[in-house]
């Protein structure tokens, strides 16, 4: 009997950034958002294993992307690709003047942290710009969960990301800035 996880091992995450768009077909989206300013734009996804969140400005798209190794993904304009492991710390500049700052971490919890925070994810559902809520994989664990926070300036996009991975106690963090 083969036991169905809500979510792919935390092991097999990567993070990737692209100065392009990448097709939306790629990723099977369970909620997402969209952002329109008249300097730029953004699209904010939650799919299976992650996120994806693209943004556009002054003709320059980029596109981050969280989810599997595995994951079939082009290679054409990939300007990041790492493995998710503790936590690390990236600045790229970008055509046009955007600036792109990203902080991400994967913390493993006690069991109990982890239920108290995924709890206190719980109650911030209704008040994010995109969550989506995914089956546990047995009865006895919580559901896996994912949050999207934006927050939006005159010359800044922040996009605060929550992913729970209940079968290891995981939670991915990642706070990205596009400055323009």
């Amino acid at each position: 009997m083969s036991v169905r996880f809500a979510r792919p091992d935390v092991s097999n995450l990567v993070f990737c950034l692209y100065g392009r768009s990448i097709h939306p077909e790629l990723f099977h989206t369970f909620a997402s958002s969209r952002i329109q300013r008249p300097d730029f734009s953004a699209n904010v996804c939650v799919c299976d294993a992650g996120h994806v969140v693209s943004v556009r400005y002054a003709g320059t798209t980029v596109t981050e992307v969280m989810t599997t190794s595995d994951q079939a993904l082009p290679h054409r304009k990939r300007m990041l690709n790492k493995r998710l492991r503790g936590s690390r710390d990236e600045f790229l500049s970008f055509n046009g003047g955007l600036r792109y700052h990203v902080s991400y971490q994967l913390e493993q919890l006690d069991p109990e942290v982890f239920l108290n925070f995924h709890e206190e994810l719980l109650v911030d559902c209704d008040r994010v710009a995109v969550a989506h809520c995914f089956p546990a994989g047995n009865r006895l664990s919580p559901d896996a969960l994912s949050l999207i926070r934006t927050g939006i300036s005159a010359k800044t996009l922040s996009i605060h990301t929550y992913h729970t991975f209940p079968e290891s106690y995981s939670v991915v963090k990642t706070q990205s800035l596009f400055e323009f």
